[in-house]
Formats: C-alpha cells, structure tokens, sequence
C-alpha cells in the first residue's frame, strides 16, 4: 500500500467539559444510592462516573484517515478516485447541511460540538450515497490530504 503524499490523521475527541458532565452522572448515581448508605453511595459516584466517562470516550474516539488511496472515516472506507472535489463548509453552511440541506443517503461523520465540516461529493455511479459530510477541526488541511491524494494515485 502507498502511503499518500499529505498524510491525515484527525480524532474527533469529545470537549473536555463532557468530563463535567461524566463527573454530574456520577453524583446523580451517588444520589440516587444514597439511601442505601455511604459505601453504596461511594459506589455510585466512582461506578456512574466511570461509566459516563466510558460512554464519552468511546463516542469520541471516531479518526478520519487518508491512508494511502483510501479515506477512512469511522467505519467507511472509499477510494479517493471515488470521490470529487472535496467543499470546505463554514460553521454557517455546516449546520445547514446538517439540517434542511441533508440527503438521507448522504454518509454522515457527524459530531455535534465539531462547528466546522467537509462535504466531498461520491462520484462512483455504482454507489447511491451522493456525498459524505464530515465533521472535522481541520477541513482545509483535510480536503488538501484527499486531493494530494487523488493526485498521488492518479
């Protein structure tokens, strides 16, 4: 496999205030045993915190790739050659394409708390998803790897 001239790698973590909100979980818990005594409610507050921080990891542990001639975004994997020319989208236009705008075929890397995204239309007349709209931090430097990688494997 053959690595592409720009390599992209991006983790769409969760915002650090969801640690927050983990910890408020876990006192919900605590809360909810307190009843039952100080250990049960001990329990609560370390399980239900451990569990909520759990939960916000794995949610936040999706990559977009561009790895060789493919890009990799969370479980889709598509050959760049498949793909057009990728659209940067403001935060505006974004949220846009998140609602009304959106196809219900589309592929969507969506993460909420993520402003900014890319919008790369498939051009595979074989595949019914008209585009993949991921939510990035870094939509230029994303659409930049994916097009040094179309040229790389051209």
């Amino acid at each position: 496999m053959q690595l592409s001239a720009t390599p992209y790698e991006e983790r769409l973590t969760a915002p650090r205030t969801w640690r927050l909100v983990s910890f408020l979980v876990g006192v919900s818990f605590a809360l909810i045993l307190l009843p039952f005594g100080t250990l049960p409610l001990l329990g609560g507050l370390v399980g239900g915190t451990a569990l909520a921080a759990v939960v916000a990891s794995s949610y936040g542990s999706v990559r977009i790739r561009v790895v060789g001639d493919s890009l990799i975004a969370g479980e889709a994997k598509v050959p760049v050659a498949a793909l057009g020319e990728a659209e940067v989208l403001d935060p505006e236009e974004a949220r846009a394409w998140r609602t009304y705008k959106a196809d219900t075929r589309a592929f969507l890397l969506l993460r909420a708390y993520i402003p900014t995204a890319l919008k790369v239309p498939v051009t595979d007349p074989e595949d019914p998803t008209p585009y993949l709209y991921l939510s990035t931090r870094e939509p230029d430097r994303l659409a930049q790897a994916l097009k040094a990688a179309r040229e790389a494997s051209a």
